[in-house]
């Protein structure tokens, strides 16, 4: 990045840079983001450029632009199966926090340590952060290419058949998906310095805990009550991803220090 952009305020460069780009998406005539979506998302980038520079904007991108491509993969097919996302897989404010906001609170929650001087904890935040994202692509990726090529599809805690769709269903295809986009998160963003391979490695398995688990709480507890949307369905699993990648982190650190203790 270069060293003028560094050198200004992050977040006057926040609120230039996204009100620039979110501009290009709303003019745009293939709509990634309904009229609400873009302000919503405009919110969310100036939060996070403005907490973790270009690295973690780099990040959140990735899921965006990622995450909209695979959703479109076969739409017209499954739009006729009538299992596609809804306008066409345009997102609006309840997708953009139902994907980000644990994401949002990591990177909040990062700021916050640093005025406070509790740096320490800034590495497991930024864990928690990628993790989420990771999390959300995963199910993004194993949802959209199983309701789009999966072969088989079982629902997750009895192994029955059922139609592509289904809540709580998996696929080999789409779990192999899932995989991929997981791995491909982690690694964008240890490329650019957010976490280590080590961190990209817990972000991977901590997305596969969170997918397969929202699988179970699609199959088991979505149906029971009304307020368990898809989106608040993403929130537990983006949650549980985060959580697991610190609790593997932390597991790791214990394990390295000989049990001797987490500093």
């Amino acid at each position: 990045m270069p060293s003028i952009i560094s050198s200004l305020n992050p977040w006057l460069v926040a609120v230039a840079l996204n009100t620039v780009l979110l501009g290009i998406v709303f003019l745009a005539p293939k709509k990634l983001l309904t009229t609400a979506g873009v302000f919503h998302a405009w919110f969310l980038g100036v939060l996070i450029w403005g907490t973790l520079g270009w690295q973690g904007y780099l990040v959140v991108m990735f899921y965006f632009l990622v995450g909209s491509a695979v959703t479109r993969i076969g739409m017209e097919q499954k739009e006729a199966a009538g299992i596609a996302e809804k306008r066409s897989g345009a997102r609006g404010p309840e997708n953009v926090w139902g994907s980000a906001l644990t994401g949002a609170i990591c990177a909040a929650g990062v700021l916050f340590v640093q005025g406070v001087g509790a740096q320490g904890i800034t590495p497991l935040l930024l864990l928690g952060y990628v993790a989420s994202f990771a999390t959300k692509l995963s199910d993004t990726c194993a949802s959209e290419v199983g309701k789009a090529y999966g072969k088989r599809t079982f629902l997750i805690t009895t192994l029955q058949p059922v139609a592509r769709g289904t809540e709580g269903a998996v696929s080999l295809e789409g779990t192999l998906a899932g995989v991929v986009g997981s791995i491909a998160i982690a690694l964008v963003a240890w490329g650019v310095g957010i976490i280590d391979l080590t961190g990209a490695a817990f972000c991977a398995i901590a997305a596969f805990i969170g997918t397969n688990l929202e699988s179970v709480i699609g199959a088991t507890l979505q149906s029971e009550f009304d307020w368990m949307t898809n989106e608040v369905v993403n929130i537990f699993n983006t949650i549980i991803g985060a959580i697991a990648a610190v609790v593997l982190a932390l597991i790791w650190r214990w394990f390295s220090l000989g049990g001797a203790g987490i500093s």
